[in-house]
């Protein structure tokens, strides 16, 4: 599995920014993917996931109600909307799949993950 994370970007602060992830590979709409980021000096944090059906999506608190994964399994992408942008959401995201297929249930954990794209930089002005 390959991923490629793009749309990343200079953006103020109550703005909007739109991230998207291309996989190649094995079958993508198998698998659940997820969002995480990581600021300058601080360790990596789970901020999204969906299942491979597109049925269930889970949320860190801190993006909760301004952050919207998607997935499109025809064209084998997910995408993170972001609104209402702080200062704070500054960091590079990386998309990350969970290939055990089918799996039930979205984990929070950058360890239940096992590919990962090189990330997208994303910086919010104040």
């Amino acid at each position: 599995v390959q991923l490629q994370a793009s749309g990343g970007g200079l953006v103020q602060a109550g703005g909007s920014l739109r991230l998207s992830c291309a996989a190649s590979g094995r079958t993508f709409s198998s698998y659940n993917m997820g969002w995480f980021r990581q600021a300058p000096g601080k360790e990596r944090e789970f901020v999204a996931a969906i299942k491979w059906s597109g049925g269930s999506t889970l949320y860190a608190d801190s993006v909760k109600g301004r952050f919207t994964i998607s997935r499109d399994n025809a064209k084998n992408t997910v995408s993170l909307q972001m609104i209402s942008l702080k200062p704070e959401d500054t960091a590079v995201y990386y998309c990350a799949a969970d290939l055990r297929y089918y799996r039930t249930s979205l984990k929070p954990f950058s360890d239940e993950y096992n590919y990962w794209g090189q990330g997208t930089e994303v910086t919010v002005s104040s």
